[in-house]
């Protein structure tokens, strides 16, 4: 690394611990003083006056705050989600009342919502009302989606409809750890079409996951209404692929509400996923609804004959009233969403809700932000109560230890001999089995189909039924599924998802991106623990041509360095045993890549075996030293075998290093060019050219030679488009990916 970049790094860590550090919430561990707000649904069956009035009133003071907050954030000329945020709350609150962080848990799907979110936490005291008003939007700890924060889902939302497998996850997860276990899903009505939310409903369902879905089913989407947008009914399709519906008229009738929630409760303590869906108000239930009615529902005579008025509706026009309302209590846009969703004059979706040019004093005093009489004295009573005291922690350290084998349990393991042929897979396929025998019910798996080619069968018949579950093809879902098995719980275990690495960088791309938005409560955006195990990496997948290949797997692994602990490319049988233990032993993300095809299982110069059960992984290992050399190979993963053969025939030209993944360790490659005059690497996947641009492992080593004298070379696939259909060596030796095509390149750098 060059002066100037080792200066920029630095720059960037200070300003980086400069945002922590100026930051209120993004700790290790944060302690609120919260509001005793508690419902036990396992043991409640109605709810009384009195926890109603109290959930209304912290609705109302979480819609104030909203609107405060939008207020503010108008200022600098700027809007938000309000009208999803607002629709949100009630059920919120509800869950929140419900939730104990232990056993039953939450998270949101629709997360642009996250000004109800944060409204929520602050109205119960997890965070503090005035960062929530002023910061919203604004800063780390208040940031535009729903994120971490203290009393919030460490399940940060980005993209629609991925929390829903992410979930499925999580609830899995949970009830491994307690039986009694149950998550809360809030979702919108448009990701739920989504592929992967369609996955993740069916994952709840094979799983027979304790996990309750609630949709906001306000009829809006991002452009217009659902039926301008997307006209299908979710309940047919949801149900269809195993998910119960629990139909309720609204999600703002407190006392209903919770009776579908005590429902869905009950089915999920049976092992059945649920959505609660509202299907709101219309004439065909036998009572008109026209606006009058909605009028005396809500005592807004005036306000909706103003507005009926202006768009020269009758009040006598019927309607449907959605059970979830966008812009919820703000009742100027909630009753212009109510046109919208009826195709009348004056409709506007109030999706990007905002306070621009709105007097809020006028908009905090309307009715339906203020508490009656029993609501205030509700209001009173939880808020001069003893608070509770709650620390949120955040997860563990990234590289803290995880699932470790001892002396007596590695002796136990059989790996290929040095020399011998052998696929990589059967030294990741004991590893994976001895971590799953010495720690069954802390190993979780997630399968596509493939545990006899990716060989964690062997794993998944140690760990009981509930610690496993077989997705099929789905491969998106699959990584989506493991991800949220590592929200789970914080106690050391291993999470593995397996399929073949092709996969990895198309459908299944997903559950890998999810790691680049996954805050940790001290701030930091990391992958979670989870183990991708991409199987069949490289040209090396046998004689499937292009269907099953992985060519792009090392700039895929390369691009998630910032979020990963490690990432693993072993080079033999007993390497891939090394990097599976150390993965597991680890806590963190970490990416393992597996060839396919047989390669040499390495030894040393005393012909022993390169790795052993008990060997510590590093990143690099030297496998020949000639003295003298004045060139360094760089063999990355598969390709030592071909490195080791070059250097045979180079003669003691040049040294072989073994790259077992990255990163590397700190100026390993600043050492290799102050002792070596030339260096020439190889892998198998696209490297590219010079013209095109260098990628891969190639890429790295060439920019760290920019600044030097150092001569370089690489080997890899530089044109993917035409190959045959052979074995590993015949592709290789089309790609010229050979120990003679290293020869080459260290002689042409002499």
């Amino acid at each position: 690394m060059s002066n100037y970049s080792k200066e920029a790094w630095k720059a960037q860590q200070d300003r980086n611990d400069q945002l922590i550090k100026s930051s209120k919430f993004m700790r290790s561990a944060v302690t609120s003083q919260v509001l005793p707000l508690s419902i036990d649904i396992a043991n409640t069956n109605t709810l009384d006056q009195k926890q109603i009035d109290t959930l209304q009133a912290l609705e109302i003071e979480a819609a104030r705050i909203s609107i405060s907050s939008l207020a503010s954030l108008a200022t600098i000329g700027e809007l938000d989600h309000l009208g999803g945020g607002l629709d949100l709350i009630p059920s919120l609150m509800l869950t929140l009342a419900a939730t104990d962080y232990k056993k039953v848990q939450y998270t949101i799907e629709n997360a642009h919502a996250s000004i109800g979110y944060y409204a929520s936490l602050a109205t119960l005291g997890y965070v503090d009302r005035e960062s929530v008003v002023n910061k919203f939007r604004r800063g780390l700890d208040i940031p535009g989606h729903v994120s971490w924060v203290p009393g919030g889902t460490q399940l940060n939302g980005g993209r629609l409809g991925v929390m829903i497998p992410v979930a499925a996850g999580q609830a899995m997860g949970m009830r491994s750890r307690d039986p009694q276990s149950w998550v809360v899903c809030h979702c919108g009505d448009a990701g739920w079409i989504a592929g992967q939310a369609l996955n993740g409903f069916n994952a709840a369902d094979i799983g027979n996951l304790p996990l309750t879905f609630v949709m906001q089913r306000n009829g809006i989407q991002l452009s217009d209404s659902n039926k301008n947008v997307m006209d299908k009914d979710p309940r047919k399709i949801v149900e269809s692929m195993g998910v119960e519906i629990v139909e309720l008229k609204s999600l703002f009738e407190t006392s209903e509400m919770y009776k579908a929630y005590k429902y869905a409760h009950g089915k999920a303590m049976e092992g059945r996923p649920t959505m609660i869906f509202p299907t709101g108000f219309s004439s065909s239930d036998g009572e008109r609804v026209d606006f009058k009615w909605l009028a005396n529902r809500f005592g807004l005579e005036s306000e909706i004959e103003a507005i009926t008025n202006k768009n020269k509706i009758a009040m006598d026009q019927e309607i449907w009233v959605p059970g979830a309302l966008m812009s919820y209590r703000d009742i100027v846009p909630m009753l212009e969403c109510v046109l919208l969703v009826n195709d009348l004059p004056g409709g506007v979706g109030h999706h990007d809700g905002h306070m621009k040019g709105r007097d809020e004093t006028e908009v905090l005093g309307n009715v339906m932000l203020t508490r009656n009489e029993a609501q205030q004295a509700a209001f009173d009573d939880i808020s001069s109560a003893a608070k509770l005291e709650v620390t949120t922690n955040a997860r563990p350290e990234v590289g803290s230890e995880n699932l470790t084998l001892s002396t007596e349990q590695l002796a136990e393991v059989s790996l290929p001999e040095a020399g011998k042929m052998s696929s990589a897979r059967a030294g990741s396929e004991a590893a994976y089995a001895a971590v799953a025998k010495a720690h069954p019910n802390d190993t979780f798996i997630v399968s596509c189909d493939l545990n006899p080619s990716t060989k964690l069968g062997k794993a998944a018949a140690q760990i009981p039924a509930q610690n496993q579950i077989e997705l099929s093809i789905e491969e998106q879902a699959a990584l989506l599924v493991a991800d949220g098995l590592a929200m789970s719980s914080n106690k050391p275990q291993v999470n593995v998802v397996s399929t073949f690495s092709a996969f990895f960088e198309g459908i299944a791309r997903e559950g890998l991106e999810l790691w680049r938005y996954q805050r940790n409560l001290n701030g930091i955006n990391e992958g979670l623990n989870v183990i991708m195990h991409m199987s069949h990496v490289g040209a090396c997948t046998g004689r499937d041509h292009f269907s099953g290949w992985s060519l792009d797997w090392v700039s895929l692994a390369m691009g998630y360095l910032p979020y990963i602990d490690r990432f693993y490319a072993p080079a033999d049988a007993r390497a891939a045993f090394v990097a599976v233990k150390d993965a597991c032993a680890r806590y963190g993300a970490h990416i393992v890549s597996i060839p396919r095809d047989n390669l040499i299982v390495l030894s040393d110069e005393q012909g022993n075996p390169l790795y052993n059960p008990e060997s510590e992984w590093e990143a690099v290992t030297l496998l020949r030293k000639h003295d003298g050399a004045k060139s360094a190979i760089l063999a990355l993963g598969a390709t030592a075998g071909i490195a080791q053969q070059a250097a045979e025939e180079l003669g003691g030209k040049a040294d072989v290093y073994v790259i077992n993944g990255l990163p590397l360790p700190d100026d390993f490659l600043q050492g290799i060019f102050e002792k070596y005059e030339s260096v020439v690497t190889a892998e198998d996947g696209i490297i590219g050219t010079r013209d095109s641009g260098i990628r891969g492992f190639a890429s790295m080593v060439i920019s760290a030679a920019s600044n030097t004298n150092i001569k370089t070379e690489h080997i890899g696939i530089v044109d993917p488009r035409i190959a045959p259909s052979e074995g590993h060596e015949e592709v290789w030796e089309h790609f010229g990916i050979t120990s003679s095509a290293i020869v080459s390149a260290v002689e042409s750098l002499e």
